[in-house]
């Protein structure tokens, strides 16, 4: 049972009741990510979600583990291009502990500059371990080089220089600028007791008064093709080819999804069985949609020997071409519609993945968007309009590619259509 309510300070609270579950996920959903930082700022979002977790008023970070481990919990966050997440999980009886930590953690954390020195080695880590894994680091070069100069396309985890240079009153007054109630969604996802629930929100959150926040004005992305080689001592070449995508609320979504799940999105896909299992090209070879609140982006990513690389290339531009032109058929249509169906299905059993669509409707859609009716826009895509939706986005002349590894720059072009 679906349920809105907005509190006298503008926060939105927004629950779905599953009563046959014994646990239950509560988030806390920030409407900033990286997109929001100015120059300056890249990676204070992401920071700031660690420093949640480093101590409050009435707790150290110890007893914060120690008191979720004792609940039997898993309590976490995540850092977005557009939001930043907090988020517990625990068994339905557990609720109302659960729910005090995580608001502590939300208003009472202390930002210790002493944490904030020891948590900068912590990151600066975090980054090293993206700079080490190949498929990380090729489709971050990948989101810069197609996004251009647009904040979208900037590393989340930010940039060395600033972290290294950022202190306490940096955070706080991110914070101040941008953690508002009114930008600000609490999810609540399981089985629990809304009569009890409610209350409880609102001795958690409805005290919290901003008096302003940082309005900032953004503008849509906008992808631009070309090609980026970094040479590097791999086994492997890594290479992301990037197209025009979506917004997250466009009306064209679903078939989107249906688009993207026939080009490379699972593995009865064109590419995996094109480079895969009838080639033996590559072992990993996928694509997926990057959807953002006013743009988006389609990638495609495939490993390979340095010396496939250019091969690799020309058979995903030949598929990219080959759907412009000629489309799907019915049946091919059916087969995805069905595997849609399935993955949202068994997705929306879990208390974590209904949390995370009850924020994403609210965000994105400003409403709740019912299994039902998700399931019938599913049923309502056509061949057509996935024909037409392909000759719109997949115009090779704007493609973007980024290659990573020891290969040549000449033959990555000679790929190229």
């Amino acid at each position: 049972m679906y349920r809105k309510v907005i509190l006298d300070n503008g926060l939105r609270i927004v629950t779905e009741r599953m009563p046959a579950l014994k646990s239950v996920t509560v988030g806390i959903w920030v409407n900033v990510g990286s997109r929001d930082e100015g120059s300056g700022e890249e990676g204070l979002s992401h920071f700031i979600e660690h420093m949640l977790f480093k101590g409050t008023r009435s707790r150290t970070a110890t007893q914060i583990s120690r008191e979720i481990d004792a609940l039997g919990g898993e309590m976490n966050a995540f850092t977005g291009r557009e939001t930043t997440t907090f988020y517990v999980k625990v068994l339905d009886q557990q609720l109302a502990p659960a729910l005090a930590l995580l608001s502590d953690l939300f208003h009472h954390s202390r930002f210790d500059a002493r944490d904030v020195e020891k948590e900068k080695q912590v990151v600066l880590e975090e980054i090293r371990m993206v700079q080490d894994d190949p498929e990380d680091l090729a489709q971050e070069l990948h989101a810069q080089q197609t996004l251009s100069r647009h904040p979208l396309g900037r590393p989340i985890l930010g940039n060395v220089a600033v972290i290294q240079r950022l202190r306490r009153t940096d955070l706080l007054r991110y914070v101040r600028a941008h953690y508002h109630p009114l930008q600000t969604v609490v999810t609540v996802a399981g089985n629990f007791d809304l009569k009890k629930l409610l209350p409880a929100l609102e001795s958690s959150f409805g005290s919290w008064r901003q008096d302003c926040w940082q309005r900032l004005d953004l503008w849509p992305p906008k992808v631009s093709g070309g090609l980026q080689v970094r040479k590097k001592r791999l086994e492997q070449a890594h290479l992301c080819l990037g197209l025009r995508g979506i917004p997250l609320a466009h009306k064209d979504r679903y078939a989107a999804h249906a688009l993207n799940a026939v080009l490379g999105g699972s593995v009865s896909s064109r590419l995996f069985q094109e480079v895969r299992e009838k080639r033996g090209l590559a072992y990993s070879i996928y694509s997926y949609l990057s959807s953002f609140s006013d743009g988006g982006a389609m990638t495609v990513y495939a490993a390979t020997r340095p010396k496939e690389a250019a091969r690799v290339i020309e058979l995903v531009c030949k598929e990219i071409r080959r759907l412009r032109r000629s489309g799907i058929d019915r049946r091919e249509l059916e087969r995805v519609k069905n595997q849609m169906k399935g993955s949202l299905m068994l997705s929306l059993e879990s208390t974590h993945s209904r949390m995370s669509k009850l924020a994403k409707d609210e965000l994105y859609e400003g409403r709740h968007v019912s299994l039902d009716e998700m399931m019938a826009e599913i049923d309502r895509v056509s061949v057509a309009q996935v024909h037409r939706l392909s000759r719109e986005l997949f115009e090779t002349d704007g493609l973007s590619v980024t290659a990573l590894g020891p290969v040549s720059d000449r033959a990555i072009q000679s790929a190229l259509p």
